[in-house]
């Protein structure tokens, strides 16, 4: 058992594995060589030679605890056909919904668009790098994937005035959405994801009204799926607040937080096993400064089952050798 793995299923506290989130990415200037010359994001993620050895990047520069495929969120908008590109300095652009077109998608048309995922997570988990340590697949939450449909881009922060407007489209779409993303995940698992992470990225967006319809019903779903299974499932819903009425419904085995809550409540009110939580702003300062601030966390979860990670990706910014520094302090403690 990898030792994420003990954390999170035998709510181990005598050890600290860490991974980061966007662990395999742009402030890795072997991962800019290859973006270098490949331009298409989602060809890129399509690519299962160029995805894999971009996954395992970073485990060849540091002793990380886990390879989270590198792909996006954004793929299954993508297998239900709906236009998705990136556009540089701008982010995701969405096409035009077409809930028609979106419903008419099957199961098997959807496996065979996003196989190469599949197909990567599979030499990602047969390589050796990965001995011993714990291949991390994932999804968007339902709740985000329709912002980003429905939106057609990054709220930042806020929605178009007429995000709600269509109910039926809203409801039809969470439906689709909850069905393939479960194709998504069994199909992660089957071709050896170990855990699987669910990023609710936009929780933040939402009044505390609207909760269970939009996150906690859909989310608890997929959780429940992935539970049944028998793959630990770890729940990121960024900017929720609320974390415990969080996890009281939903019911992850782990609770990634975000960097805007407070360490010292989280402790107090989680029982499960906690990741992450760190700003990633950190990295950008001093050796000492990371050292103190990382030192911080795990000084709070000490006698609690935790995972070190930041509170949302690493920046692209990010000097690779504040990165191996952060491990290694992480390692040493």
């Amino acid at each position: 058992m990898s030792p994420i793995e003990e954390v999170i299923i035998n709510k181990k506290t005598s050890i600290n594995p860490i991974w980061i989130m966007r662990q395999a990415g742009r402030y890795l200037p072997e991962f800019r060589l290859i973006r270098k010359v490949n331009n298409d994001f989602i060809k890129l993620c399509l690519d299962q030679h160029l995805s894999s050895e971009i996954t395992l990047q970073p485990l060849k520069r540091f002793d990380l605890d886990a390879a989270i495929i590198f792909s996006d969120i954004l793929m299954v908008p993508y297998g239900l056909n709906q236009k998705v590109e990136f556009k540089k300095n701008f982010g995701p652009l969405l096409g035009d919904i077409n809930l028609d077109q979106v419903s008419k998608v099957n199961e098997l048309e959807f496996i065979n668009k996003l196989n190469p995922v599949y197909k990567a997570i599979k030499l990602v988990n047969k390589n050796e790098l990965t001995n011993n340590k714990s291949t991390i697949g994932f999804v968007g939450a339902p709740w985000t994937l329709l912002v980003y449909m429905i939106n057609q881009q990054s709220p930042k922060l806020k929605l178009k005035d007429v995000f709600f407007k269509d109910k039926i489209l809203i409801n039809k779409l969470l439906e689709i959405l909850e069905k393939f993303l479960k194709i998504h995940i069994k199909n992660q698992i089957e071709n050896g994801a170990e855990i699987i992470q669910i990023f609710d990225s936009w929780a933040g967006l939402l009044d505390k009204d609207d909760l269970p319809n939009y996150i906690y019903h859909p989310t608890f779903n997929l959780v429940k799926f992935i539970k049944s299974l028998n793959i630990p499932v770890i729940c990121f819903p960024r900017g929720i607040k609320d974390y415990k009425k969080y996890c009281e419904i939903v019911k992850p085995d782990a609770i990634c937080i975000d960097y805007d809550v407070n360490p010292l409540d989280i402790i107090k009110e989680i029982k499960i096993p906690v990741q992450g939580g760190m700003d990633p702003k950190v990295l950008l300062t001093n050796k000492e400064n990371l050292k103190a601030e990382a030192t911080k966390y795990l000084e709070i979860f000490k006698d609690h089952p935790y995972i070190f990670n930041l509170g949302h990706g690493v920046l692209p910014e990010t000097d690779p050798n504040m990165m191996d520094f952060l491990v290694k302090t992480v390692k040493d403690y």
